[in-house]
């Protein structure tokens, strides 16, 4: 797995307003859609990696875009210097196991 220095995350609920913060996470700041995860009873989680100030912009804009459209974030999270063990998580949300080879 790639390493990185930063991952930031968005959780709301159905797909509209995670692909809202979607596209505003990544037109905001520099950093790469990791991919995402849908949950039971329609939560939804989107994944960014890049550098630790991208990834709070970005966090940050996510947020209000979701938030500007009268939903709810329920959570949110940047972590700085993730533990590599993280990519085994991470890794299985990867929009890169999605596509056909």
């Amino acid at each position: 797995m790639k390493t990185y220095e930063a991952i930031g995350a968005i959780e709301t609920f159905g797909l509209v307003f995670v692909l809202e913060a979607a596209d505003a996470m990544c037109k905001a700041a520099d950093v790469d859609l990791v991919g995402y995860e849908n949950v039971a009873s329609g939560y939804i989680s989107v994944i960014v990696k890049g550098d630790v100030a991208a990834c709070k912009t970005a966090v940050e804009v996510g947020v209000a875009a979701v938030e500007a459209m009268g939903e709810e974030v329920y959570s949110s999270v940047v972590i700085p210097s993730p533990h590599f063990d993280l990519g085994k998580i991470i890794t299985r949300y990867s929009l890169e196991n999605l596509l056909p080879e």
